[in-house]
C-alpha cells in the first residue's frame, strides 16, 4: 500500500462521522441557550436567545442527521463568524488571548461541510439514490 493511500479508504465514513459529532456537539449549544439544558448558569441578551439559539438547535440536528446540509452548516457557519468578531474579537484578534477558538474551530468546520455536502449515512443521500432505484 502507497503511503499516500493510507486511510483513503476509510475517507467517506470518517467525514461521516466528523458531520455527526459537529453536529450533535453544536446542537447543544443551541439546547443550552433554548432550554437552558445543560444549564449554562449565567443570563444571555435577548438575540443570542432568539436568533443564536435556534440556529445553533435546528442547524447542529440537521447538519447531524444530514438534511439539507450545505445551506444548514452555511448558516452555522455564517454565525459562529458573527459569534468569533462580535463576542471575541474585539478584544483581541488572536483566538488563543480572546477565547474564540471554538467559534473560529466551528465557523471553518461548517463552511467545509457546507461546501462538501451530507456525503454519505446522511438523509439527504438516502434521498438522492432513492430515486435512482
Amino acid at each position: 500500500m502507497k503511503t499516500n493511500m493510507f486511510m483513503a479508504r476509510y475517507e467517506s465514513g470518517i467525514y461521516a462521522i466528523l458531520r455527526v459529532v459537529a453536529g450533535f456537539l453544536f446542537l447543544w449549544h443551541g439546547s443550552q441557550k433554548l432550554l437552558n439544558f445543560p444549564p449554562s448558569g449565567h443570563e444571555m441578551p435577548l438575540y443570542i436567545f432568539l436568533v443564536a439559539g435556534p440556529i445553533e438547535f435546528i442547524g447542529g440536528i440537521l447538519v447531524m442527521v444530514g438534511l439539507q446540509t450545505r445551506w444548514a452548516a452555511f448558516l452555522c457557519s455564517g454565525l459562529m463568524a458573527v459569534a468569533y468578531w462580535k463576542g471575541h474579537g474585539t478584544s483581541n484578534i488572536l483566538p488563543l488571548l480572546n477565547k474564540g477558538e471554538l467559534a473560529m474551530l466551528y465557523c471553518f468546520l461548517f463552511l467545509f461541510i457546507s461546501a462538501k455536502g451530507s456525503g454519505i449515512f446522511s438523509i439527504d443521500y438516502f434521498l438522492h439514490n432513492r430515486k435512482l432505484l
